[in-house]
């Protein structure tokens, strides 16, 4: 009962999340983090279509990523996994790639770009590896490239519930945001980290009971 209330409450996150891109696509003008930006930036071709980019494939991604954790549609329609793993990966490479170049331009300077360039980087490299493992069929290590890879995804949620928290706690919205470009994706990835060593463990031990 207990996992799936967690089961639930992660698909609705990256649900509201995922169509959070809503509101900068249907309000014209400085909205949401844009508030914040000076209009020099604001003004460049490349740093709105690099924005743009990574919040509309970036929300597509969180969209339909937790879809893929569900071992019925693996295992019964192979098909719609696939052709929803494709989709995901198109909108997370595409993503990751944009979301390097804005965060060369993060608030609160040189440590809060360095850790979501950091994200970008390994939301980047884990979702080509899982791409690349599944063409190979080694499926297993696919499966957890694939964990890092929502993980990193799942930033986008974990970053909108740190966020608010520090900056409470804190009570300096400038430092709450630069020590968020580091805990909203590292606790993902040592999550993560410790659902694939319960899986491999698991397997293991149900291996081991078959001989």
């Amino acid at each position: 009962m207990k996992k799936k209330f967690f089961q639930l409450l992660f698909a609705v996150f990256a649900v509201l999340i995922g169509l959070y891109p809503l509101k900068y696509l249907l309000n014209h003008g400085k909205t949401g983090i844009l508030s914040g930006k000076p209009d020099w930036l604001l003004h460049s071709e490349v740093w709105q279509f690099s924005f743009y980019s990574h919040i509309v494939f970036g929300g597509v991604a969180l969209l339909i990523g937790w879809i893929q954790f569900n071992a019925k549609l693996r295992h019964n329609k192979p098909r719609i996994h696939q052709f929803i793993g494709k989709i995901y990966v198109v909108s997370a490479l595409m993503s990751s790639f944009s979301g390097f170049y804005i965060a060369l331009f993060a608030d609160q300077g040189l440590w809060a770009s360095l850790g979501f360039c950091c994200l970008a980087i390994i939301w980047f490299c884990v979702t080509l590896i899982a791409y690349l493992t599944i063409r190979k069929k080694q499926i297993l290590k696919h499966q957890h490239m694939m964990i890092y890879s929502y993980a990193a995804c799942f930033a986008a949620v974990t970053l909108r519930i740190w966020l608010p928290v520090l900056s409470v706690i804190i009570g300096h919205y400038g430092t709450a945001y630069l020590m968020v470009a580091w805990l909203s994706w590292i606790p993902n990835l040592l999550v993560a980290h410790f659902i694939i060593i319960k899986g491999e463990a698991l397997h293991e031990g149900e291996a081991s009971r078959c001989r």
